[in-house]
């Protein structure tokens, strides 16, 4: 439907710069956005006359000697009188029609502008895999073939080069060639298609390009530009029954017709010849004979999810009523953020709030921060709403990517889950965005650029839609607490409002049929037309927060408890079993141990690559010990001995998933576990099987890292065990404290959320600490006010805004003179302060020098920042820039 969708017109609509004339085309230039690496810039092609090319299209355009995606921007009536007519290069054809709607368009220009990112590289991130593509050079045999393919012509071959002519001898026809070239050949030999891309051959065979060279100039092989490899539709053979069933047919051609009428008809071609044990040639018989029809029909990649019951909505009590009742009633574009403490039922309102937006002919869009909390939230989407909830985040294959993007753009009312990069789900009739988990720092992208937060995407896009965007979290950023709970948080359920438009610099929509791009000055995402705070103050069904037990790890020490688990958690996890009841380990990290260490001499093993220890990793028993780096994959045996002194003895220290697993299997060994965290939910589909298996019994203990803090809803836990809550309070990062708060407070939140009470234990060895103290209370409150007090103190976000500038080169001297100049110029800018230069916290990962510039700001004042490309221009080509506005990551 959207693929070469090219129509022929004899009369065509005036356009700027056109008149009306029938059969007569004014405009037959267009500018283009091309999908290249260093390209940003606009280039014109000439329009084909076959060709019914709008602004908003996406085309597949020559470029140099490739075919590249490229982005239809606006018609011309005339070229730059710049351009020679004669050498400007045609379109070669449109891959998908129409796609870009203004307000969309308006917020990636958006995008760009603030993120000071191309908008090229904003159209690769918002469009899926495939949809812009690139031509590859390919080298292949002529005439003849590889292994297996048609024959080459047999004794001898006259080749003529340059007016000089070669006899090629069949006992050795291919004795004149050079070393290289020989290589090359014998290689396109052994493929069956005598064919292989000009970059496979260059890494098999070194100096290619100059066997290749000889090779074409005595015409033994030929050089071709590969089109792209364009994702598209996936098509298989449908078999539809269209006459009656005649007894002059043979018992065998009956059957299968009857098989036919059975399934109403229709079957696909290879699950009727699988259920008959049948061949094609039959079926060919009967479409001769009319009694069938053969065709070709699309065949949608959309993830499977398991057979579920239906679901019917809840009761609300009286907060989440009232919640409710004001979502329903905004019109037009509002910022909502719904505080709900865990398990308040905040799902169930947003459920709520979408069904009449079906009925309407409206879509929603709803966020997640992790892949994993996809399963869950769908299936129970799915329940409610069946098959028009769909998925979209970038674990699915490409084609199952790709489809459910299409499906987007039928109009149809659904509902789309999804990660960060779904915020760019192309849904027309957008009825309402939702958040959930608003305080995650997954909705922030680090890199590749654009180095995008979700939720500041979500707000534009809301307002460009004109429709409400709700922020869903029991811990809100204190971003979001400052801009909108505040105003209401006094009293449960008040609503807070306030005034103010968007500022500035929205992308401007030209004359009709013109997409208008511009680099426009610093956006403020944080204002709105209006905001309300809507508060969840308890459980459903009024059930308690879990009471949570702090416990001080010194002491366990200086009592003799020498192991990970204090006495306290080991008589909790004996009850579990004994209860048959369910329970979460919390561990900061995975792996089994943060790092190895010798104790004769006090040598720790490092990465080669970057300036950090190896995490020892246990992959299996009697398998070998493995070292790794979490940062580059690196990785090696466990030395048997000290690289440094030889001696034997080497120890691990810390405590990661695995080790704690092994900790768990030796001290209680009737314990049934599940490991819950990257190193085993690396296969697509393992988070719905994990959590499955454990929602069906099939294990008492999940043990996990950051991802079982986000939103996940298993009622049978009771238990909720913190190893060590310190490697979350004692980070280089002013935003430290808020995140150990909300991660301690989200995994509280899984405890004690069915029938039966909670219990949380967390172990630290730093009880007096404010973050601890205000966890233990559940004390969103209390936290955020003393938070927020030093913030202030010291102008960081909400109260200041930051731009982080990070500079990587392989060479440590040029990197850091580097990072110093741009430093010295940004300097002299006004209304702007510069910390740094400074190394990064890790200096060196994947042996590339990391350097970094903080410039902080006033958010109501918006300096007149640099011209960014000359900052840009400052840098040399071995060092690499990235501008992260808005950081959340400044180690």
């Amino acid at each position: 439907m959207y693929i070469n969708d090219v129509k022929l017109s004899p009369l065509l609509v005036s356009e700027p710069s056109q008149s009306y004339q029938s059969g007569i085309t004014v405009n037959r230039w267009v500018e283009v956005l091309v999908d290249c690496p260093g390209s940003t810039g606009l280039f014109t092609y000439r329009l084909p006359a076959q060709l019914e090319i709008k602004p908003g299209d996406i085309l597949s355009v020559p470029f140099g000697a490739q075919q590249l995606g490229a982005i239809a921007i606006r018609l011309l009536a005339q070229p730059n009188v710049d351009l020679p007519p004669e050498k400007i290069r045609e379109v070669e054809d449109i891959v998908s029609v129409g796609f870009f709607p203004s307000a969309y368009w308006e917020l990636l220009n958006r995008v760009a502008a603030y993120y000071y990112t191309p908008l090229i590289q904003v159209i690769r991130v918002a469009l899926p895999p495939g949809l812009l593509g690139r031509s590859q050079r390919r080298i292949r045999l002529v005439g003849g073939r590889g292994a297996g393919g048609r024959e080459q012509g047999a004794g001898s071959r006259e080749l003529g080069a340059g007016g000089s002519s070669y006899l090629l001898a069949s006992s050795d026809p291919l004795a004149f060639l050079t070393p290289t070239a020989r290589q090359v050949w014998e290689l396109l030999q052994t493929q069956p298609t005598g064919d292989y891309s000009f970059v496979y051959l260059q890494q098999k065979v070194k100096s290619a390009y100059r066997g290749i060279r000889e090779l074409l100039r005595f015409g033994l092989v030929e050089s071709y530009l590969e089109p792209p490899r364009l994702t598209r539709p996936k098509l298989q053979k449908a078999v539809t029954l269209t006459g009656t069933i005649d007894h002059e047919l043979t018992t065998r051609q009956r059957e299968i017709l009857e098989v036919l009428r059975r399934h109403n008809g229709e079957l696909w071609q290879n699950e009727l010849l699988q259920i008959c044990n049948a061949s094609s040639s039959i079926l060919k018989t009967l479409t001769q004979k009319g009694y069938i029809v053969i065709e070709e029909r699309e065949v949608l990649r959309r993830e499977q999810g398991p057979a579920l019951a239906q679901d019917q909505p809840k009761s609300l009590n009286t907060a989440q009523a009232s919640a409710l009742e004001t979502i329903q009633t905004l019109d037009g574009f509002a910022e909502v953020l719904l505080h709900g403490v865990t398990g308040s039922g905040k799902t169930e309102v947003y459920l709520q709030a979408i069904a009449p937006l079906l009925n309407q002919g409206k879509s929603a869009l709803v966020l997640v921060p992790e892949i994993g909390l996809t399963p869950q939230l769908t299936d129970r989407f799915r329940a409610r709403f069946g098959n028009k909830v769909s998925v979209y985040h970038s674990a699915l294959s490409d084609g199952e990517r790709y489809d459910t993007w299409r499906q987007m753009l039928t109009g149809e009312p659904q509902v789309v889950i999804g990660t960060r990069s779904a915020v760019f789900a192309p849904l027309p009739n957008l009825g309402l965005i939702i958040l959930d988990e608003e305080h995650d720092s997954s909705f922030k992208q680090d890199s590749p650029i654009p180095t995008y937060h979700a939720r500041t995407v979500a707000q534009w896009r809301a307002e460009l839609e004109n429709c409400p965007l709700v922020l869903g979290s029991a811990t809100p950023s204190l971003e979001s607490w400052v801009r909108v709970g505040r105003q209401g948080a006094g009293v449960a359920g008040e609503q807070g409002e306030q005034g103010g438009r968007g500022a500035g610099g929205q992308g401007d929509r030209g004359a009709e049929g013109e997409f208008i791009t511009h680099n426009s000055s610093l956006l403020t995402p944080n204002s709105s037309l209006n905001t309300h705070y809507l508060s969840l103050p308890e459980r459903i069904n009024s059930r308690p927060l879990p009471p949570v037990e702090i416990v001080d790890m010194r002491q366990e020490l200086q009592q003799g408890n020498r192991s990970i688990f204090s006495r306290s958690l080991q008589e909790a996890l004996q009850e579990l079993q004994e209860r048959k009841q369910q329970g979460i380990l919390f561990i900061h990290r995975r792996g089994h141990s943060t790092f190895v260490s010798c104790r004769s001499c006090g040598y720790v093993l490092e990465c080669p690559y970057c300036d950090v220890s190896l995490a020892y990793h246990h992959t299996e028993e009697k398998a070998p010990e493995l070292l790794r780096c979490h940062y580059c994959n690196y990785a090696r045996s466990h030395p048997k001995f000290c690289p440094d002194c030889s001696s034997p003895y080497l120890k691990f220290f810390g405590s990661g998933t695995q080790r704690v697993t092994q900790e768990l299997a030796r001290q209680f060994p009737e314990l049934r576990l599940i490991r819950f965290d990257s190193d085993t939910t690396r296969n697509k589909g393992s988070h719905r099987t994990l959590l499955t298996q454990f929602a069906n019994g099939e294990a008492d203990l999940l043990v996990g890292t950051q991802m079982l803090t986000k939103g996940l809803d298993l009622p049978q836990v009771t238990l909720v065990g913190v190893v060590a809550a310190d490697g979350l309070l004692n980070l280089s990062d002013y935003r430290a404290s808020e995140r150990a708060f909300q991660t301690l407070t989200q995994v509280a939140g899984r405890a004690g959320r069915g029938d039966d009470p909670g219990r949380v234990i967390v172990q630290t060895y730093t009880t007096e600490h404010q973050v601890i103290a205000a966890v233990r209370s559940h004390d969103y409150h209390s936290f955020s006010q003393a938070e927020l007090e030093q913030r202030q103190a010291l102008n960081y976000p909400p109260y200041g805004r930051l731009i982080l500038l990070r500079l990587s080169s392989l060479d440590p001297i040029q990197v850091q003179n580097t990072a110093q100049i741009i430093a010295t110029t940004l300097s002299t800018e006004e209304e702007i302060e510069v910390l740094g230069p400074a190394p990064a916290s890790i200096l060196r990962v994947a042996n590339r020098y990391r350097w970094q510039i903080l410039i902080k700001f006033a958010p109501d004042a918006l300096p007149q920042l640099p011209d960014w490309e000359e900052v840009r221009s400052l840098c040399p080509s071995s060092v690499s820039l990235t501008i992260d506005v808005d950081p959340l990551n400044i180690m």
